[in-house]
Parts: C-alpha cells; sequence; structure tokens
C-alpha cells in the first residue's frame, strides 16, 4: 500500500527558493552582478553562469505552478493540498471568473489517473504574481504528487513569461522512502528564447531535492533543511556551451529564503569557474572564482 507523506512544509522551501531568486522574464539580464571585467572569457563565462542559474528559475516556477493543482484549482488534490505559486491566493480559493486563464481537466472525474490538466493564459493576460503569460502548460499526473513513485510531466504550447518563449519538458518524480521526502526534478530539452531579441539558451538539467533534517516533526517546518545535488548542460545564441555540476550539495533552510551553503562548477568552453553559496550564512552574497580570481556577486 503506498504512502502518503506530508509535503506542505518542503514545498513551501523549495517554492521560496525559486520566487525570491527569480529574476523574471521582463529583459535580458543576469541573475548576478559584479564589478566588470575586460576579459571576454570572464564575461561569457559569467553569462553562462548566470543563463545557468535563470534556467533553472524559470523551470521552478513550473513546478510550483504544477504543485498548486489543489481542490480549490481542479476539484482534487493532484499537487499537495497547499498553494505554492503565485497565480493563486495565499488561501487558493478566489472567484475563477476574476482570472486571466482557464483550468480544464481530462478525465474531469476524481481519482481516475492518468490525468490531463491544461492552464490556458489565452492570447496574453497579467497574472496575480506580475508576470505576463500566455499560451498553455499541459501537465500529465500519473497520481497525486505525494505519492511516492508518482509522475508529473509538463510540455508546453506557445507559453511565453513575458518577453521569453518557453519549450521543453519538466518532469517530477517523487522518490520519497519512508523516513526521507525527496524529488527527482528533470529537464529535459529546454529552449528560452527572448522575443526582444531573438536570444536564446538551451538546457537540460537532473536534480536530486532530499530532506537532510526535520523529517521526524513533518508538521513543524521551521526544522526544515533541504539538499540539493544534480548537473545541467546548457548552450545560448552567442555559441558557447558549458556543464554545471553541483561539487558540494547546495544547502537551503526552511527558515532562509537564499541557498546558505554549497557549490556549483561551471565549465564553460574550457574555461572553469566555481560558484560558492558562502558557508552556511542566510544572506544574498556567494562568489564566482575565475581563473584564479574571485569575484564577489549578490543573487537578485
Amino acid at each position: 500500500m503506498k504512502k502518503f507523506i506530508n509535503f506542505s512544509s518542503w514545498l513551501f522551501a523549495f517554492a521560496i527558493t525559486g520566487a525570491l531568486i527569480f529574476t523574471g522574464c521582463k529583459k535580458e539580464s543576469s541573475t548576478v552582478t559584479t564589478s566588470t571585467d575586460s576579459s571576454d572569457d570572464v564575461t561569457a563565462t559569467m553569462e553562462a553562469t548566470s543563463a545557468d542559474i535563470e534556467s533553472s528559475n524559470t523551470f521552478d516556477d513550473v513546478f510550483n505552478i504544477t504543485a498548486s493543482m489543489n481542490t480549490s484549482q481542479v476539484g482534487e488534490d493532484l499537487g499537495v493540498g497547499v498553494n505554492v505559486s503565485g497565480l493563486f491566493n495565499l488561501g487558493g480559493r478566489e472567484d475563477s471568473a476574476a482570472r486571466c486563464f482557464t483550468i480544464s481537466v481530462v478525465p474531469a472525474i476524481p481519482h481516475v489517473f492518468p490525468k490531463t490538466v491544461t492552464i490556458d493564459f489565452g492570447p496574453g493576460c497579467l497574472c496575480r504574481d506580475g508576470k505576463y503569460r500566455k499560451g498553455k502548460i499541459v501537465t500529465i499526473y500519473t497520481a497525486p504528487m505525494v505519492i511516492p513513485g508518482s509522475k508529473v510531466s509538463s510540455t508546453f504550447v506557445g507559453y511565453n513569461v513575458d518577453s521569453f518563449a518557453i519549450e521543453g519538458t519538466h518532469i517530477t518524480e517523487n522518490t520519497s522512502t519512508s523516513n526521507m521526502q525527496g524529488w527527482k526534478v528533470t529537464v529535459i530539452d529546454a529552449k528560452i528564447t527572448n522575443s526582444n531579441n531573438s536570444k536564446w539558451k538551451k538546457w537540460n538539467s537532473i536534480r536530486q531535492v532530499t530532506q537532510s533534517e526535520g523529517n521526524g516533526t513533518p508538521g513543524f517546518p521551521l526544522d526544515d533543511v533541504y539538499k540539493i545535488t544534480g548537473a545541467a548542460t546548457g548552450s545560448n545564441s552567442a555559441g558557447h556551451q558549458w556543464t554545471s555540476v553541483i561539487t558540494d550539495a547546495l544547502i537551503k533552510k526552511f527558515t532562509c529564503q537564499w541557498i546558505v551553503k554549497g557549490s556549483v562548477r561551471i565549465d564553460r568552453d574550457g574555461m572553469q569557474a566555481l560558484l560558492d553559496y558562502g558557508n552556511g550564512n542566510c544572506d544574498n552574497q556567494a562568489t564566482i572564482t575565475i581563473n584564479g580570481t574571485t569575484h564577489p556577486i549578490t543573487l537578485q
């Protein structure tokens, strides 16, 4: 018999991570800020690092939306039973007529799976979270997200967030055990294109998120700590390619909006960089080291 696990506290923490460092798609901007460097190679490596973070944040938003498909939205808890997306009000209950999008469910029969949920933003509308979206997110649930072994797969039909067109496949798999909560998050053949200048970035990623502390107190999120591992590959319209590998697990505390510890190695066209999130302090400061030179950066 499959076991249900309370994911509410974990999901709020994971959702907060994506929401607060997401720069939005209103302009082609870097997720990190640093002093000017005259080296073209260093600049390109900085851009690759920024693109890697921005790609991750774009698909964190997709995760948050699919995880928010609960009884208030679709008539049953397909997600986690709580709202973790900025698309809906905090309570998750609101007049559907006030929304600028529609949600359809097939089959519209409770507890029958697989189930396809389509969120249709039409030709474009300004959403509650301040982002302008158009097109569709189409998601297939093999079972409710809280069930170990369940998979949630999302694809996109003409989907745009602000000035960016989003393509690819986003898959979330519940990898929890009896004493540990976890998710495997996979992004396949993603492409994010800026409609203002046609610049693009492509991205593939596999990450594993596990709860390392607080598993024994599911109703008390303040002691929850999460560990993130994994790797990604990317390329952009400037002709650069890179890989990113989490070399020291990223640590996310429920009580802090930032990743507090861990490091990511970026390899771009033979040049290597190390993104270091710090020693555990809760702040938006990090460093990136390229060619032996360390640059302080501010996460936005």
